[in-house]
């Protein structure tokens, strides 16, 4: 997973600035269109196929606004759509860092309850196979 939260400026090869892209998102109130009208907080909310979607958008108006200028110098306009996209690929990352978690998660579980019923299968033979006497005797050490 990338760690895009913070943006580095670099001026003649010197840092002048890191910014946490989230904090720059949140204090010039970015703004996604999809399905209507959201916000950065917004997009955690959706799915990644929603996000893939949003993204796709953003990158359409990239593409036209790299078309459309004979300058290279950026604008204002140019480097928000930049960092939406940086957003917007962030937050896929960490929702599919976190379903490959849960995904995991669950095939540790169903592994762990696997061995747990061997074991208590096993610890049931063993009892099984005891006589008489030797299971008396355990009786008498629960008592």
């Amino acid at each position: 997973m990338s760690c895009l939260s913070v943006v580095t400026v670099i001026l003649k090869g010197e840092i002048i600035m890191e910014k946490n892209l989230f904090e720059i998102a949140t204090r010039n109130r970015y703004r996604f269109t999809y399905k209507g009208v959201m916000t950065v907080e917004d997009l955690w909310d959706l799915n990644v196929e929603a996000l893939d979607a949003i993204f796709k958008t953003l990158n359409r108006q990239k593409k036209t606004a790299d078309e459309d200028s004979l300058l290279a110098i950026k604008s204002a306009e140019d480097t928000e759509l930049a960092n939406k996209i940086e957003l917007v690929k962030y937050i896929v990352s960490v929702k599919l860092a976190e379903s490959e978690a849960r995904v995991n998660a669950a095939e540790k579980k169903a592994q762990r309850d696997k061995i747990m019923k061997i074991v208590a299968k096993k610890k049931d033979k063993e009892l099984e196979d005891m006589d008489v006497e030797q299971l008396m005797k355990k009786l008498e050490e629960l008592n």
